[in-house]
């Protein structure tokens, strides 16, 4: 039996195979290497098929090769800008894809399938109305947010409807080595090693919840193991900020506290505040946050740094 981690050649989803490398199970990674994935994040035990899971074709040849118990679903097209400027292939992985492999996984009786989601399908939530739980109603206010609500009322109905063993999960932003290029934390360490301006979206009051990429797989763990069928789990980092003040850690951080920010025209429909509430999870299981800010962001630098 093996384990399949789709989006495995990802950031999230290469952390994720690292942290499962402890259980000694044999795993698989279908990933279509696209701009976000590379095979250089791929540890070496590993099976490796390079597919595109929007193809139904393609999905079923995997699981016609292999015998999965259970599915970790990371593979996402994950980048808001990019969903703005286009949102088919969105659509088209993060939607037909989520659906094309809840059918094979259906079909070949799958012990678990354990559905990746973000906060974004919750929209923007105001102080005053505290933070996002597994009963906040889903507001998605981009394109990329949309096809993962949309994802994820897939997975609820295929446990509802099918019978089929799903959890879901919703965490916050994470941060951490492997992450792709485009991403804001990798965009402003790497404008600081270059000497070029950091752009920071409107005035930079918008608020994210952090989460470390090793902490966030943890989690996932933890869920797998301990967590219920049927049902979904917000993960959060417990590090609310906003995203000048983030801007203005790293620079502290990389010691070039003088370093240029310039501010460019905000995003169309940008969340102001993502705020994740972990008290089910922590009640329910083990887990908590382990890593604080200040270190997850040292080990980060480094990293780029070296890499």
């Amino acid at each position: 039996m093996s384990i399949l981690v789709t989006g495995g050649a990802g950031f999230i989803g290469s952390q994720l195979l690292r942290s499962l490398n402890k259980f000694g199970e044999r795993l698989v990674v279908a990933d279509k290497i696209s701009y976000a994935g590379k095979k250089s994040n791929l540890p070496d035990n590993i099976e490796f098929y390079k597919i595109d899971i929007a193809s139904d074709d393609a999905v079923r040849y995997l699981f016609e090769q292999e015998t999965f118990d259970t599915v970790f679903h990371l593979a996402a097209e994950s980048h808001v800008d990019n969903s703005i400027k286009n949102p088919k292939p969105f659509i088209d992985t993060n939607v037909i894809g989520t659906v094309n492999l809840l059918q094979a996984s259906l079909e070949h009786e799958v012990d678990r399938f354990m559905h990746i989601s973000t906060d974004e399908v919750f929209g923007s939530i105001s102080v005053k109305d505290g933070s996002f739980n597994e009963l906040s109603r889903y507001q998605p206010r981009n394109p990329y947010s949309a096809s993962k609500a949309a994802s994820d009322h897939f997975v609820n109905a295929y446990n509802i409807t099918y019978g089929l063993p799903t959890t879901i999960t919703n965490c916050s932003n994470n941060y951490g080595p492997r992450q792709d290029d485009e991403k804001m934390i990798p965009t402003i360490i790497r404008n600081i090693k270059n000497g070029t301006p950091i752009p920071v979206y409107g005035d930079g009051q918008q608020v994210r919840d952090w989460i470390y990429v090793e902490d966030h797989c943890d989690a996932l763990i933890e869920l797998w193991i301990n967590g219920k069928v049927g049902e979904r789990y917000n993960i959060g980092g417990e590090c609310e900020l906003k995203n000048i003040d983030l801007v203005k850690m790293i620079c502290k951080l990389m010691s070039r506290e003088d370093h240029r920010i310039e501010h460019v025209t905000d995003r169309p429909g940008h969340d102001l505040r993502y705020s994740t509430s972990n008290d089910k999870i922590t009640t329910e299981t083990k887990w908590s946050v382990s890593t604080d800010i200040t270190t997850g962001l040292l080990k980060t630098i480094l990293y780029y740094e070296d890499n």
